[in-house]
């Protein structure tokens, strides 16, 4: 791959190459203005955005007022972005969706509040593709969000637009979420650092807490581990949940040598393809040289995981296409959904009948993720099943058929942290042969961030991940 190819934003301005921590620490001793970063980000934003476009709503005149005097925190005065599936006072929130109008939000959702805590100014909102449910940010009718390492590639979804911006350089940081994997692909799919926390680590968003099996986990993609760790140090000094361990600050590797299982191929019986597995082989040599216990290890869920999981998939789209005039307004109109969620949709309700021993199932998955980890501290498997495709392959605007099955093969990895709420990280770890990304996931017991943090810092610093901005 050559360096042409990439499309970033990183110059010599305010916010220069720096990661998050950085860029506060530069406006906590006066050497630049949080006015200064944040025009610096804009500034970049609208370079970049005629080709990634990665931005849904823009907020800059808010977000340069904001600067003039920011809310004190860990990332006081930094740069940043709200996905568009949360409510952001004053913004619409809009759900990548064309099947309604969305107004102005009147009030923030509570995560947004958590999430503002730290200090961060936003300059907008961020796309991700309709209601979240698929793994690429695309759109039957309108331009994709692309991958800044390769405009012909997806970023991965659903916070591609969020990955997009923070890996091309706009932002240090940027707010994700993931009800299916959707904080870790994008991070696998743009080099970044994507943690999914454990279930009730952050506080929940009214839509969340409907959801009869809380899948959707709040956080952020980052560049750094330190990013990551001071994010989640930052949530938790917000609100610390009383049934969980506390994470704490973590500021570096790890001294206890861990027991790892490694699994490389999915429940689907699709085979894991060769750059992933040879990934997956370079990531359990690291680890063995590092001093960890590495073994191959199996998957404590089986085929009926994924057919449950799939037609929870159709419970929700099902749900909001029904309920969609009360939830967003009277302007929805379901017929103007994309292929995706009306296909996901229809096959619920040809199988609704199996809802409740399918819940029953998908409850019984934490226990059933937590007996794993008698064995081993932590467990590493692929982000994703294959490496990133391009564009066109995970369009909504194809049939529903082919466009699920390929969605479902190439997810396989990711879902089973959501359906037990267990925490994972995507770790930017290797490039394909054409200098795309590609990740390594990593997932520990309930409430054990901590010990997945600690191990990141010791890949980063043993393995540093490729900077786009640097010559390929």
């Amino acid at each position: 791959m050559t360096e042409n190819l990439h499309v970033h934003a990183f110059r010599d301005d305010a916010l220069g190459d720096l990661d998050a921590t950085g860029v506060a620490a530069r406006i906590a001793s006066g050497e630049v203005s949080a006015r200064e970063v944040v025009q610096a980000a804009i500034d970049r934003a609208e370079a970049v955005q005629g080709v990634l476009n990665g931005i849904q709503t823009e907020d800059f005149e808010r977000a340069l007022e904001k600067s003039n005097a920011p809310r004190r925190g860990v990332f006081s005065g930094v740069p940043t972005i709200l996905k568009d599936n949360v409510d952001f006072a004053g913004l619409p929130t809009g759900h990548g969706s064309a099947a309604f109008t969305p107004a102005p939000a009147p009030r923030n959702d509570d995560f947004v509040d958590q999430f503002l805590s730290t200090g961060a100014v936003p300059i907008g909102k961020s796309r991700l593709p309709e209601f979240g449910f698929s793994a690429s940010t695309e759109y039957p009718d309108a331009d994709p969000v692309r991958n800044p390492w390769n405009p012909e590639y997806s970023p991965g979804a659903s916070s591609g637009g969020s990955a997009a911006l923070v890996a091309a350089g706009v932002l240090p940081f940027a707010h994700a979420n993931d009800g299916g994997g959707s904080i870790r692909i994008p991070a696998a799919a743009c080099g970044l650092v994507g943690l999914k926390p454990t279930r009730g680590r952050t506080v929940a968003n009214s839509l969340d807490k409907s959801m009869p099996i809380r899948i959707v986990g709040q956080g952020v993609v980052t560049r750094s581990v330190r990013d990551s760790a001071r994010f989640s140090a930052a949530a938790e000094s917000y609100y610390r949940n009383p049934k969980l361990p506390p994470i704490r600050l973590v500021e570096g590797p790890g001294s206890t040598r861990l027991r790892v299982g490694v699994i490389v191929d999915s429940v689907t019986g699709v085979p894991t393809d060769d750059e992933t597995r040879k990934a997956m082989q370079s990531t359990a040599d690291l680890l063995a040289e590092l001093g960890h216990h590495v073994e191959e290890a199996t998957l404590p869920v089986g085929e009926e995981f994924m057919r449950d999981f799939k037609l929870y998939w159709g419970f929700l789209s099902f749900a909001l296409l029904t309920g969609g005039k009360r939830m967003f307004g009277p302007t929805f109109d379901a017929a103007k959904t994309d292929n995706l969620s009306r296909g996901l949709d229809a096959m619920y309700r040809k199988h609704m009948i199996e809802t409740p021993r399918m819940l029953y199932r998908l409850q019984r998955t934490a226990r059933i993720y937590a007996r794993m980890f008698q064995k081993y501290d932590v467990v590493v498997s692929p982000v994703l099943s294959h490496t990133i495709p391009k564009l066109g392959y995970l369009s909504p605007a194809q049939d529903f058929e082919t466009l699920f099955e390929r969605l479902v093969n190439y997810v396989a990895f990711t879902p089973i942290n959501n359906a037990s709420g267990g925490p994972a990280i995507s770790l930017p770890l290797h490039q394909t042969s054409t200098g795309l990304p590609l990740g390594a996931h990593f997932s520990a017991n309930h409430g054990d961030e901590r010990t997945l943090l600690e191990l990141a810092y010791e890949l980063e610093s043993a393995r540093p991940w490729a900077r786009i901005q640097d010559p390929s």
